[in-house]
């Protein structure tokens, strides 16, 4: 943006000293073709939105959206929207002006079971309201994903132990339940869904069950909406491992678990036919930490060098850099800026991190240093009531 506006200046120069007439039309039409890249690039930096799930108390609204400040790094809160009750975990529409809550309950207008919430928006989300409501088997689900081609919502339900599968209609409103497994607890156990999602090729879809400790991988028949598994046990981690999420390197060949319960991060490599073969287990604590600790979010920044993870009872970011073979060494840590970091996110350009500290009630950003890949302490601190997602738009 700023090679840009320099460039242009430059050509302001040039235009107003004497040239002859062919030089000065031809720098008018390069200084044509610039203005409109000068404003579209800043209305892009301006149009960037950070929308956020909380847990709400009675009549509260869910769903809230900011103005991000690219240069900076703040926020400034524009609009609200009730999302139903505790929508703690949405998904973007790829094609409509949609948000879809995952509505964390065991009871949802009256009935067993959770919910989904579909929030419309107009583009600049001046305007943002519910638009539909749809139960879900089980209760709590925690987690919901869509399709690549932005036909189905894949739903992950901690407390019930299970998965759902809604088919959108032809304006993206979640209208038919296709699929719903519930998983069977073993050796003891008790499953709790907790992430199930696409890999980056749009190939199998991954399940992170917390309860089990393993992680299920299906193909999808899409005419009937029918999840397929690889195969019926799973890929199974150390026990109390408690795999929570899991994200993948942009070309898919890793894939990086957030073990809640060890506090570790498990890296596998992903086999052509959707199969994990496991390469390196790391802590994600620190070694003079001796508390209690759930780890929670996990995240790869936008370079693809870094990875990074929140603790909850250290309340910490760690910094794991990626090796060139995907495996991980430690790079760093530092607070969160809060208690209980639950969910954070970075924001397109890669420079801020934002974390959603659930029981001190407030999103603490800080910025990225593009060299280490660290977060600095906290910069900027906003107040919310119990955030549990953060998603840039």
């Amino acid at each position: 943006m700023k090679e840009v506006a320099n460039a242009a200046s430059f050509l302001f120069v040039l235009i107003y000293k004497p040239q002859n007439s062919t030089f000065m039309n031809y720098l008018n039409l390069l200084l044509m073709m610039l203005i409109p890249v000068i404003y579209s690039s800043s209305d892009s930096q301006e149009n960037i939105k950070l929308v956020t799930g909380c847990n709400t108390q009675t009549g509260e609204n869910g769903i809230n959206v900011y103005d991000f400040n690219s240069h900076d790094g703040s926020l400034k809160k524009i609009s609200v929207s009730n999302a139903g009750p505790n929508p703690s975990f949405f998904c973007f529409s790829g094609k409509s002006n949609l948000i879809y809550a995952a509505n964390e309950v065991n009871t949802f207008k009256g009935k067993a079971g959770g919910g989904i919430t579909t929030i419309k928006y107009n583009d600049d989300y001046s305007k943002i309201s519910k638009v539909n409501e749809i139960p879900v088997p089980n209760g709590s689900p925690c987690y919901i994903s869509i399709s690549p081609e932005n036909d189905f919502l894949f739903v992950a339900n901690y407390t019930g132990g299970s998965i759902a599968v809604f088919k959108l209609d032809k304006d993206g409103i979640p209208q038919t339940l296709c699929d719903s497994i519930t998983f069977r607890g073993i050796a003891g156990k008790v499953s709790h869904a907790h992430m199930i999602s696409y890999d980056p090729a749009g190939k199998h879809i991954y399940l992170a069950d917390l309860g089990l400790d393993r992680i299920m991988i299906y193909s999808f028949d899409k005419v009937a909406g029918k999840l397929i598994p690889l195969n019926e046990k799973g890929v199974s981690l150390p026990e109390g491992t408690g795999p929570r999420h899991f994200v993948f390197n942009k070309d898919g060949s890793k894939m990086y678990v957030m073990g809640e319960l060890k506090s570790t991060v498990t890296v596998f490599n992903v086999k052509d036919n959707g199969d994990l073969v496991l390469l390196q287990t790391i802590s994600a604590l620190s070694e003079n930490y001796k508390g209690q600790n759930s780890s929670a979010e996990i995240l790869i920044g936008n370079s693809g060098e870094f990875l990074y993870g929140s603790n909850r009872g250290e309340n910490s970011i760690v910094t794991f850099r990626i090796g060139k073979d995907g495996l991980l060494t430690s790079a760093g840590r530092i607070s969160c800026g809060g208690d209980w970091p639950r969910n954070f996110t970075i924001d397109p350009s890669g420079k801020f991190l934002f974390v959603g500290n659930q029981k001190s009630g407030n999103i603490s950003i800080l910025a990225i240093d593009s060299k280490s890949g660290l977060p600095s302490s906290a910069i900027h601190q906003v107040n919310l009531n119990s955030p549990m997602c953060l998603k840039f738009h």
